[in-house]
């Protein structure tokens, strides 16, 4: 490798370095301890330096050095791993450099040409084998010694490497740790003790930032059962979040498709680099905060101050940009934050160019003020080119009226600033949508009625429109404590629905999408799929008792609603509790506003919620699971397995508690939920555990416990409900019963809030992220565990060979997955299917595992044989095998009597193993997908594997004559080196010319009567024969074997062609019973595949070799 010329002293250098080569201008250098001589002290000593301080020459211990005959003064200009390396470097310099310098009459122009020439060749590398890094040459010095120690394939893409100690028991190891797309990786090298450590991140199981007595700080990864710990990491907090997106992303491309298909960024596992991982972290927490479209991304950031006219002061915050908004956040984040879309922005304008500020005009006019912009002038020609402003001096008369209306704001703002209603604006209602919210229709507000609860009702909405007046309505509204504090206290009925629309960010999402609902729901009528017939069932499930939905009108909103999405999102289609949640929706929103909230909960704010799996779901249980262990202490020193709640909790986080409180109560807990997230329904399941914690203490059981907790639940009331008794669904008779345990639902969620409103998103965040690993690593391995019971069932390997086996063939599933995202693999990988089904491989991958678990080591033409044996075991022939199907085959060959396996190689000479396609192409299934489903051909399917008879060896199909001939090729490829090969040989000829001998004998005895001449082109035809399959294997001993599985079939109907002249008039074949019976007259066949072997070792040697096979 050329390196950056960089002066070095040779002072003492030489006791650490051997001169191999020299010349005028250039020498050739080893170092001590490494090739010719290397070893003994010298070299530990050496190669223990070289590690801790990240020498280069630990990596490249050749180096070639240029210097002039006048100087003392060396530059290091290449270094080189193996001798070969290096040598063609000093050749090409030698060929291209030396005869150019003699023309050169001072050594400072030779050193310059000689820099410039390798900084020349530095930079032609660059352009196509490094992305741009912080320090490119360190960078490149990195990346060697990680090819180099770990030996991965070429595509692995170092994304960044740090210097720490990897605790090794009690003993810390000295190293480097160097993280890759797809995996984590560790060297070290102490006085001969090499340690080296490779986890492909979708084997972590646990990945967190932990600290004790002897470890200060520390990363701890937990991976197939083992803990590794991290520490002495000079950027620990850095390390930690770059291996954490890391992981991630590993987990959602690998595990989580349906997620990872949202996130363009993160498509291409080839061009991951350590800021892009960064930028992609910053943009997702501004999208999560803001509750922004996937689309957008973290384009600046600015410090600056805004003018809050509520609070008459500037507030020191962040200016944030994407691609369609404009964002603010006070240094807090909860003292007030804005969102401006671009589109509502009418021009920007500078007003004072000393206070460095700029002036946000928008819609309905509102105006904002940002100030001490430190580059207020890009980023105003920036918002003015993402609006499709014009910056030029020449405004036309339409942008002279904007331009004067916003500077007269701005002066009545200056001389008038406690008049606020101009700053922040008015609610822009003139969106109209042709149907209503439900409640509207069903529940219409009577104006006149004045008793108690519509007397607060009314007080509630007075409080919202003081609050419209001061913050805006919109939009553009300011959020703030006092927003959060009307939350809590709860929305008044007719503001529900805009509300919600608002802090979903659901508003956003509709004013960009004009039409879309009405298309979908055009494009959804009359079509039927699995996600239809769900609907279908479920859509009287869905708020019964409600009067909305006894009536065609809700019922048929909600079937549009939920097939429409269904029809926008196939990958999650219909999951049950979309039902139930869509009802809410559509009571307080108009049927397209409860489309697009669906979109938001589902895409945004629960994100995995809505599949299969419910990963979202399972992961925010866990998350729960650790707020009551950091919250709840006395109930965790009672209740020691926290699984319980787990599992009553799910449909607190499925339906946000609707499926478990009366309605009217419900809505409050949803109004809390779509202003502050899951932090707000983590909050409420504490506030309600701890509001039992008594109870629950003193319970026996898990059951007493779920009665204790569905007793609150009914005794949860909404005192301040307007709706009428035919709406509500708190029972009547239960609240006079036991008026004294009633709980008020906004002093539940009031206590929520001041008890755990100290839970911070930033937290619930990180511990989401550290959670979904191990949520999804349990998954897996419950799909493990239930697949080998029910292949140990058909097959004689142990409970901990199958667990081995498995691990080996997802691994081999994954390997054609990490460098590409257009594997066919990936694309029929289906958390969905059956557990047998979810991992499969495809012949490539097939070949390879089989190739490194085969039990002949040294067969020669094992492509061929793969082929044959891919073939065979795929039953269903769809191009894909299964585990069970592989583990038969290998169960067979490793653990199957002499007959058993006998009869396994000869149906691989049978169809349809042995014969290709008309065209050559192995078949393959076509892409799962979620459509309807033919369970009738699944119960056929079914019922045909219950009445599959056991095979005898009657069974088979007769072999012929050129299945023989391959037959007899196949048995002298599996003998192949084998130390008792000759008499294996001899074997197979002996028996082969048997074989032909009795076909011919039996063939004499049919034809009695025959004239004695027609019995000659026969006889001839068997002997050739015998004499050609006998030629077989002595063609099979000298010949190579074939490259492609089309060629070694060619050469087979070529032997075929040449058993003789006469071999097409006269066709001869065999019983398996024959072949059987001859072959066990032959003691060194029979001890040859009754010879045990060691299945352990061999996965032992399969598990170390699968990486470098793929290296390779």
């Amino acid at each position: 490798m050329w390196l950056k010329p960089d002066e070095i002293l040779l002072k003492n250098a030489f006791k650490l370095w051997v001169t191999e080569k020299d010349n005028e201008y250039f020498v050739l250098q080893r170092r001590r301890g490494y090739g010719e001589g290397g070893g003994g002290l010298t070299g530990l000593l050496v190669g223990t330096l070289d590690t801790v301080l990240d020498s280069t020459s630990k990596v490249a211990p050749y180096r070639i050095l240029h210097h002039t005959p006048d100087s003392q003064v060396y530059w290091s200009i290449a270094c080189g791993v193996t001798k070969e390396e290096i040598v063609q470097h000093w050749e090409w310099l030698q060929q291209n450099i030396m005869r150019t310098l003699s023309v050169f009459d001072s050594s400072e122009d030779i050193t310059s040409f000689v820099q410039g020439k390798i900084r020349g060749l530095i930079a032609e590398e660059g352009k196509t084998s490094l992305v741009l890094e912080d320090d490119p040459e360190k960078f490149r010095e990195a990346l060697l010694r990680f090819e180099k120690w770990f030996e991965l394939p070429p595509e692995e893409k170092l994304v960044t490497y740090y210097s720490c100690s990897y605790w090794k028991g009690k003993v810390p190891c000295q190293g480097w740790l160097y993280l890759s797309t797809n995996f984590l990786c560790f060297y070290s090298y102490l006085l001969g003790s090499e340690v080296k450590l490779i986890i492909s991140w979708d084997e972590i199981w646990r990945l967190q930032k932990t600290s004790n007595v002897i470890l200060t700080e520390s990363i701890h990864v937990l991976a197939n059962g083992e803990d590794h710990y991290f520490s002495m990491l000079l950027h620990l907090n850095e390390t930690f979040v770059i291996m954490e997106q890391l992981a991630d992303y590993s987990i959602k491309r690998l595990f989580d498709k349906e997620a990872f298909e949202r996130e363009p960024a993160l498509t291409d596992p080839l061009q991951i680099t350590k800021r892009g991982l960064e930028a992609h972290a910053k943009s997702e927490q501004f999208r999560t905060f803001f509750r922004l479209p996937k689309e957008e991304n973290l384009l600046e950031v600015h410090e600056s101050f805004l003018w809050v006219p509520f609070s008459h002061f500037n507030t020191l915050g962040k200016i944030c940009l994407s691609e369609n908004y404009l964002c603010f956040a006070s240094q807090d984040g909860s003292q007030c934050h804005i969102i401006i879309p671009m589109r509502e922005v009418v021009n920007v304008e500078k007003p004072d160019s000393s206070s460095r500020a700029l002036t946000v005009c928008v819609r309905g006019k509102r105006a904002l003020r940002f100030s001490e912009v430190r580059d207020y002038q890009r980023l105003a020609n920036t918002i003015r080119s993402r609006c499709g402003i014009s910056a030029s001096p020449q405004h036309s008369a339409s942008s002279e009226t904007i331009r004067g209306e916003c500077q007269s704001l701005i002066n009545h703002f200056e001389d008038n600033p406690d008049d606020v209603t101009l700053m922040v604006g008015q609610k822009d209602s003139s969106k109209a949508v042709s149907t209503e919210a439900l409640m509207t229709v069903f529940h219409p507000q009577d104006v006149e009625n004045l008793d108690p609860k519509m007397l607060k009702e009314k007080m509630k909405e007075q409080s919202w429109n003081i609050h419209f007046t001061e913050y805006g309505r919109g939009t553009s509204m300011f959020f703030t404590r006092k927003t959060r504090d009307l939350i809590v206290r709860g929305v008044p009925e007719a503001l529900r629905g805009e509300l919600w629309m608002l802090f979903s960010g659901a508003v956003n999402d509709m004013a960009t999408h004009p039409g879309y609902y009405t298309e979908l729901v055009e494009q959804s009528l009359g079509t039927s799929t699995l996600a239809t017939d769900e609907i279908e069932r479920d859509l009287h499930r869905s708020l019964p008792e409600h009067p909305a939905f006894q009536s065609d009108t809700g019922i048929s909103a909600l079937r549009r609603v939920l097939t429409a999405y269904a029809c926008r999102n196939p990958k999650i289609g219909y999951c049950q509790a979309m039902n139930i949640l869509t009802s809410v929706l559509l009571l307080y929103a108009k049927e397209e506003e409860a489309f697009w909230l669906l979109v938001a909960v589902c895409e945004r704010m629960l994100p995995d919620y809505f599949n299969r799996r419910i990963i979202g779901a399972l992961v925010d249980q866990a998350v729960f699971e650790d707020l009551i262990r950091e919250n709840l202490p006395q109930l965790v020193e009672h209740m020691t397995d926290l699984s319980f709640f787990s599992s009553v909790s799910l449909s607190w986080f499925l339906t946000l508690f609707i499926s478990v409180l009366p309605i009217e109560s419900a809505v409050n807990v949803v109004d809390c939920f779509f202003y502050d997230g899951i932090k707000a329904i983590l909050q409420l399941g504490l506030a309600v555990l701890d509001y039992n914690m008594e109870a629950l203490i003193g319970c026996h059981d898990d059951a007493e416990a779920v009665t204790i907790l569905n007793k609150f639940f009914d005794s949860v009331t909404n005192k301040d409900s307007p709706l009428p008794p035919t709406v509500q669904q708190a029972s009547l008779g239960n609240n006079d019963k036991s008026s004294n345990f009633n709980v008020d639902i906004s002093e539940l969620i009031r206590e929520a809030y001041e008890k755990y409103g100290n839970i911070r998103s930033e937290e619930v965040e990180s511990s989401r992220k550290r959670n979904k690993l191990f949520v999804i690593q349990t998954l897996e391995d419950t799909t493990k565990q239930n697949v080998i019971r029910v292949v140990s069932q058909e097959v004689r390997f142990s409970a901990s060979q199958l667990d081995e086996l498995y691990n080996l063939f997802k691994r081999q599933h994954f390997l054609c997955c990490y460098w590409t995202m257009k594997s066919p693999i990936l694309l029929h990988h289906d958390p969905s299917l059956a557990y047998l089904e979810q991992y499969q491989l495809g012949f490539q991958q097939f070949s390879v595992l089989f190739s490194l678990l085969d039990p002949w080591a040294f067969c020669t033409n094992k492509s061929t044989l793969s082929l044959w044996v891919f073939r065979l075991i795929d039953e269903n022939q769809d191009g894909l095998v299964n585990f069970k199907e592989f583990c038969s085959a290998l169960d067979t060959l490793y653990g199957g009597s002499f007959t058993n396996k006998l009869k396994f190689l000869f149906k691989l000479h049978l169809p349809p193993a042995f014969d290709l396609p008309a065209d050559g192409v192995i078949r393959k299934s076509p892409e799962r997908g979620r459509g309807k489903v033919d369970l009738q051909a699944y119960l056929k399917q079914w019922q045909n594997e219950i009445l599959k008879k056991e095979e005898t060896i009657k069974d088979l199909p007769r072999i012929n004559q050129s299945q023989f001939i391959q037959f007899s090729k196949t048995l002298y490829n599996i003998f192949h080196g084998d130390p008792e090969e000759e008499s294996l040989y001899r074997a197979v000829a002996h028996v082969t010319s048997l074989l032909l001998r009795m076909e011919e004998v039996g063939r004499r005895l049919q034809e009695p009567s025959s004239p004695p001449s027609p019995k000659q082109p026969a006889t001839t035809t068997a002997t050739d024969g015998a004499a050609a399959a006998a030629a077989v294997g002595e063609e099979a001993s000298t010949e190579e074997a074939s490259a492609t599985p089309e060629s070694s079939d060619t050469s087979s109907s070529h032997n075929s062609q040449d058993a003789g002249p006469d071999s097409t008039e006269v066709e001869w074949s065999f019983s398996f019973e024959q072949v059987l019976a001859s072959l066990l007259n032959e003691p060194s066949i029979v001890n040859f595949f009754e010879r045990p072997i060691d299945f352990q070792t061999k996965m032992g040697q399969a598990k170390v070799g699968q990486l470098k096979l793929k290296a390779k």
